[in-house]
C-alpha cells in the first residue's frame, strides 16, 4: 500500500489528471445550477419525464433523435441538475480516456498535456456549449474510448477481435444517441483498414474478419432497439421518427444545384482526402493516419446538417486537439498549421460561438454570493426565463391535480416546471406546426383531452387553434394564460 501511494505521489500523470479533473469540475460547476432555459434540453426533459410516467417514446412523446438520449434523461426523471451532473461524469471519464489515447499517439509529455488540456478546456467551457447536456456531450465518451481501443489493437496486435468488438459496440451505443456517430465508425474502420491492408489473400481474409467483427458489434445495439420496437408494434414509427424525419432537416441547408448537393460536395472532398491518405499510408505514422482520417470525418460530421448550432463542434474535440498538439513538433508543423487554419476558418464561417464566457461565470459567482437576484440571474440566460418561471408558479398554485394544461411554446421545459405532460405527443410549437398532419394530430389531442388551461407564449408562432371556450385569465410579460369557462 505504501509503495502504491509513493508511486502516485511521484506520478506526473496522476497529478496532471487530478488538477485537470478539478479544473473541469470548476468549469462545469455553474451548469448544475442553471435555470431550466435551453430549448433542446427542455424537450429532452419532458420526454424523459413522460417516459418515466408511462408514455411510450415516439408514440406518447415525440422528438426526432434515436432513443438513448431520452433514456438517459428518463433515468433521472428529466431532472436537469442530475442530468448535467451525469454529463459532467461522462465528460470526466472521456478526459481520462483521451489522456490515455494521447499517451499512445503523442511522443512527449508536453504534447500529451497540451492535447488533454485543450480537450478539457473546450469540453468544460460553454464556448462549445459544454455546459449543455446535448447528445454530443454524451457521444464524446464512446468516441474517444473506441479510438483508444482501436489504437491499442493496432499497436499491440493482441486480443484484436475482443478490442474491436468493444470499440464497435461503443460506437453502436453512440449511434443510438445520435446517428452522426456513424462518421466515427467510418473513421476507425478506415484507420484500422488502412494500417493492415495489403495485397495478400491471408492478410485480406484476416482484415475482413476483424472489420466484420467491428461492424457486427456496431449494429448490435441498433438490432436490439429494432427488436424492442417490433415487439411494441412500432417499427415504422421508430424508423420514421428517429431517422427519416431528419432528412428534411438535413436537406434544408444542403441545397446546392440539387437536393443534398452541398452534402455530396463535402463528401467528395472527404473522399479525395481519404484516397490521398490511402495512397500515402505506408509513409504516414499512426498519429498522422488517425488525424488525417478522423478529423475530416469529424468536420464532415459537424457540418453535416448545415446548421450553425454551437454544440455540433464538440464532435471535433478528439481529432482537433491531437492536430493542435502536433504543432509542438517541427516535423510537418507548417502543413499542420495550415490544416488547423482551414478548420478554424470553416468553423468561424459556419457556426455561432458562445461569446459570454466571462459573463457566464460572473453571473454564477454574483448569484452565489447574493449579489444578484434570482430574476437577474435567470435573465442572463434568456430574458424569457423569469416569465416562464412566473407562469409556472401561477399554474402550480392555481391548477388542480386533475386539471390539464396545454402550452403553446417553444420552451418545452415549462411542462416540466409544472409537473405535467402535453395533451398530445408534441412538446413544442415547431413540432406541432411541422406539417398539416402534426397540426391535425394536435388539434385532435386538444379536442379529446379538453385542457383546462391554455398558455400562449410569444416565443412561438401564432396560436392556430380556437379559444372560444376560454377566457383570458392573466398576462405575464407577454405570456397569455387562458382558462376554460365551459
Amino acid at each position: 500500500m505504501n509503495s502504491f501511494l509513493k508511486r502516485i505521489e511521484h506520478s506526473v500523470s496522476f497529478w496532471f489528471l487530478l488538477i485537470t479533473s478539478f479544473v473541469f469540475f470548476l468549469m462545469r460547476l455553474p451548469s448544475f445550477f442553471e435555470p431550466y432555459w435551453y430549448g433542446d434540453e427542455g424537450v429532452y426533459e419532458v420526454l424523459g419525464f413522460g417516459m418515466r410516467h408511462g408514455r411510450l417514446l415516439y408514440q406518447g412523446v415525440w422528438d426526432n433523435k434515436p432513443p438513448l438520449l431520452y433514456v438517459m434523461y428518463a433515468l433521472f426523471d428529466g431532472n436537469q441538475p442530475c442530468v448535467k451532473f451525469f454529463s459532467f461524469v461522462v465528460g470526466l471519464v472521456a478526459i481520462w480516456i483521451f489522456y490515455a489515447l494521447a499517451k499512445r499517439l503523442l511522443e512527449n509529455k508536453k504534447s500529451i498535456f497540451l492535447a488533454t488540456g485543450i480537450f478539457t478546456l473546450f469540453l468544460g467551457l460553454p464556448f462549445f456549449e459544454g455546459n449543455i447536456a446535448n447528445a454530443e456531450n454524451f457521444m464524446i465518451l464512446p468516441a474517444v474510448a473506441s479510438a483508444f481501443l482501436v489504437v491499442k489493437t493496432i499497436q499491440e496486435k493482441k486480443q484484436t477481435r475482443m478490442y474491436l468488438f468493444s470499440a464497435g459496440l461503443l460506437l453502436g451505443i453512440s449511434f443510438l444517441i445520435k446517428v452522426v456517430a456513424v462518421f466515427d465508425f467510418a473513421s476507425f474502420f478506415l484507420i484500422f483498414g488502412f494500417i493492415f491492408f495489403a495485397w495478400n489473400k491471408k492478410v485480406l481474409q484476416k482484415l475482413f474478419l476483424d472489420l466484420l467483427t467491428f461492424s457486427i458489434a456496431f449494429f448490435i445495439p441498433l438490432a436490439i432497439t429494432i427488436g424492442f420496437f417490433v415487439y411494441k408494434g412500432m417499427l415504422q414509427t421508430f424508423i420514421q421518427s428517429a431517422f427519416l424525419s431528419n432528412v428534411g432537416y438535413v436537406n434544408y441547408s444542403n441545397q446546392f444545384i440539387i437536393p443534398q448537393g452541398l452534402l455530396i460536395l463535402k463528401l467528395t472532398i472527404v473522399a479525395i482526402i481519404l484516397i490521398t491518405v490511402f495512397l500515402k499510408r505506408k509513409s504516414l505514422s499512426l498519429l498522422q493516419l488517425v488525424i488525417y482520417i478522423w478529423l475530416p470525418f469529424s468536420l464532415y460530421n459537424a457540418l453535416f446538417s448545415g446548421r450553425p448550432w454551437t454544440h455540433y463542434m464538440l464532435v471535433l474535440l478528439g481529432s482537433l486537439t491531437l492536430l493542435i498538439a502536433t504543432l509542438l513538433k517541427r516535423k510537418l508543423r507548417i502543413i499542420h498549421a495550415i490544416f488547423l487554419l482551414i478548420v478554424i476558418l470553416l468553423l468561424a464561417k459556419n457556426f455561432w460561438f458562445y461569446g459570454k464566457i466571462i459573463g457566464y461565470y460572473q453571473n454564477f459567482t454574483q448569484f452565489a454570493l447574493g449579489q444578484k437576484t434570482v430574476m437577474a440571474y435567470q435573465s442572463f440566460f434568456d430574458k424569457g426565463v423569469p416569465r416562464d418561471y412566473a407562469i409556472a408558479d401561477f399554474l402550480n398554485q392555481n391548477v388542480k391535480p386533475n386539471q390539464k394544461v396545454f402550452l403553446w411554446t417553444n420552451s418545452a421545459q415549462l411542462y416540466y416546471l409544472i409537473n405535467r405532460l402535453p395533451p398530445g405527443r408534441y412538446t413544442v410549437a415547431y413540432h406541432i406546426t411541422a406539417n398539416a398532419a402534426t397540426l391535425r394530430e394536435t388539434a385532435q389531442a386538444i379536442k379529446q383531452n379538453q385542457p383546462d388551461f391554455i398558455v400562449v407564449l410569444p416565443n412561438a408562432s401564432t396560436f392556430p387553434f380556437a379559444t372560444s371556450q376560454y377566457k383570458l385569465r392573466l398576462e405575464i410579460n407577454g405570456g397569455l394564460i387562458y382558462e376554460k369557462v365551459f
